[in-house]
């Protein structure tokens, strides 16, 4: 079952957010895309194929919406939280330009920040058309390879992607085998360096440079929140302590978590 809620209307775009109750590792029907848009991912993750492409959906992926496509979904976890940004066919362009667009988006964390600010425009003075356009901005700019890696058939393609599927999944449910390299690959029955070089070719980055960007995300969704001790906050999320959870943050949002704290408590007063 979907529930959506409208964040932002407006002629040219819309933006609303879509929380997906469903429980099955299925496959539903096609759905055909009628709209230019983006897809980004606020809590758990699913599965999609997208114009025939297979990918997994969570918030260090999202994928964008191109008119003529078909989607088809699968929800392992058993719900999700999205946000659906549907923009016109003119000013899509004048945002993307015309160079061909992955369906594909790896959602780093400047674009996560960009959604989540998107998502608070109602509720502050900011110009929702700048947000907008920065946030699908940020979405295009890491828009991924379709070139399918170096693997030497489709079969092995596939078996890698699901190789990769099933070790973001291990990340996003923080499975304790999923902490380490080594102990992630006993568990999917793979080497590590195996693992290591699959998870590279299709994300894009390593699995240590994901597993921190996971980490960031939950850490944004704290402050968000109006949670405000950091010591805390990293001992939750697995960090070493603060001063490793503020070196990941700089790393990879460019700012501090003193700061994002200070920004999101601003917008909540």
């Amino acid at each position: 079952m979907r529930r959506a809620t409208s964040v932002l209307t407006a002629p040219e775009y819309s933006v609303r957010v879509v929380a997906c109750s469903d429980d099955h590792r299925g496959w539903s029907a096609a759905e055909p895309v009628e709209t230019f848009g983006l897809v980004l991912a606020r809590r758990g993750y699913f599965r999609l194929v997208n114009g025939g492409v297979e990918q997994a959906v969570d918030v260090t992926q999202g994928y964008t919406q191109i008119p003529g496509l078909d989607q088809r979904f699968a929800h392992p976890s058993g719900g999700d939280v999205c946000t659906f940004v549907s923009v016109g066919a003119t000013l899509w362009h004048e945002i993307v330009g015309d160079r061909p667009t992955s369906t594909t988006v790896r959602v780093d964390g400047v674009a996560e920040l960009a959604h989540r600010l998107l998502l608070r425009t109602p509720h502050d003075a900011a110009d929702p058309a700048e947000r907008l356009v920065r946030t699908v901005t940020a979405a295009a700019r890491t828009s991924a390879s379709d070139d399918g890696g170096a693997a030497r058939t489709p079969a092995a393609r596939a078996s890698r992607a699901r190789l990769v599927v099933h070790a973001r999944e291990a990340v996003l449910d923080d499975a304790p085998a999923s902490h380490d390299l080594v102990s992630l690959a006993r568990a999917l029955k793979v080497s590590p360096g195996h693992l290591s070089r699959s998870f590279v070719t299709e994300t894009g980055v390593s699995l240590t440079r994901f597993r921190n960007r996971v980490r960031v995300s939950r850490v944004l969704a704290r402050l968000e929140a109006g949670d405000d001790d950091l010591a805390a906050i990293a001992g939750d999320l697995g960090f070493a302590d603060q001063a490793h959870l503020t070196r990941t943050v700089r790393v990879t949002l460019g700012t501090t978590p003193a700061r994002l704290r200070s920004a999101f408590a601003d917008r909540n007063a």
